[in-house]
């Protein structure tokens, strides 16, 4: 049976007993989004990539946290079978937008929504993929950046999804106060790419920096906090420079705009690349998964030393 927080009624988060043992006993916990079980990969590749992460994340000494929507009710540590249910299709995604209203429904949640749900049970790390941001048309801009600049997290990522207007989401990101930090590296995480050309403020080398950094964050009341952590093997940027101009034309032959745009180009890079997008994007997010669940092994040792709430770290 889970343990029941009522946060505002009559809606119910619902948190596993394994993350409620292990948010009161201090241990590491990562947050993890199920929009790319419902709406990222085909059944059974999706529930198989959920187990995948939830195991690198065990792995690396964390306790995985999957969050997701079921009728109607924001879950925060889906069981397996609850996983299933969200990968066997029909389920909506969610966003900040429309988290209210699904009542009675099943949904995968976003980089946002994820964020939101993950922040109420009290929960600090977060992985995920790519995150969301700034098109090239500039009047469509994701959720995910104002939900950084809301809730105080840190996100483990590889940088903004490619097929985003990159330097400006980055710069969107500066005026929020939300920090991006480089990973072993001192320019932008590209997603598909390695590296972009777009310089970084800061690079940290270890998961123990990078826990250190983000408690003064905390402690100075700053807001989310973004970790740019590239892939170990991603696509060439001539190569990819191809696979998104083809991607675009063909978006603007069918007339796909707004929210569909997302999918339908990120559909295309895997059609047009022969796969190679989507290897990379299993690739970037089971080494996110990792390094979010080391981030949080320091950060609960060092909360060991006094409790870390609500932003202060109290002796």
């Amino acid at each position: 049976m889970r343990q029941q927080v009522r946060y505002h009624d009559p809606v119910t988060l619902r948190i596993a007993p394994t993350v409620c043992q292990a948010l009161r006993m201090g241990r590491p916990v990562v947050a993890l989004e199920s929009a790319l079980i419902t709406h990222g990969l085909p059944w059974p590749r999706n529930l198989e990539l959920a187990h995948h992460l939830e195991e690198t994340v065990c792995g690396a000494g964390a306790v995985p946290a999957t969050v997701g929507i079921l009728q109607g009710v924001p879950v925060v540590g889906l069981s397996c079978d609850e996983l299933a249910v969200l990968a066997n299709g029909g389920a909506d995604k969610v966003s900040l937008w429309n988290l209210p209203t699904l009542l009675g429904r099943d949904a995968g949640t976003t980089v946002a929504a994820t964020l939101q749900i993950a922040q109420l049970a009290g929960i600090r790390v977060f992985a995920t993929g790519g995150i969301g941001g700034v098109h090239h048309d500039s009047h469509d801009v994701s959720a995910d950046l104002s939900a950084l600049a809301r809730f105080p997290l840190l996100t483990v990522c590889s940088g903004p999804k490619s097929i985003l207007n990159v330097e400006a989401t980055l710069e969107r990101l500066e005026s929020y106060g939300v920090p991006t930090i480089g990973y072993r590296s001192s320019r932008l995480a590209g997603f598909h790419l390695p590296e972009t050309d777009l310089p970084l403020p800061v690079r940290l080398d270890t998961p123990e920096a990078v826990a250190h950094a983000f408690i003064n964050h905390l402690l100075l009341g700053g807001p989310g906090f973004v970790v740019s952590n590239p892939v170990s093997e991603g696509l060439a940027r001539g190569e990819l420079e191809n696979y998104l101009n083809g991607a675009r034309r063909d978006a603007a032959a069918a007339g796909v705009y707004g929210k569909d745009t997302t999918p339908f180009l990120l559909a295309r890079l895997a059609d047009l690349s022969g796969g190679r997008t989507v290897e990379v994007n299993l690739r970037l997010l089971v080494e996110n998964a990792a390094l979010a669940a080391r981030i949080a092994t320091s950060l609960a040792e060092r909360a060991g030393e006094g409790t870390l709430v609500s932003g202060v770290l109290h002796e």
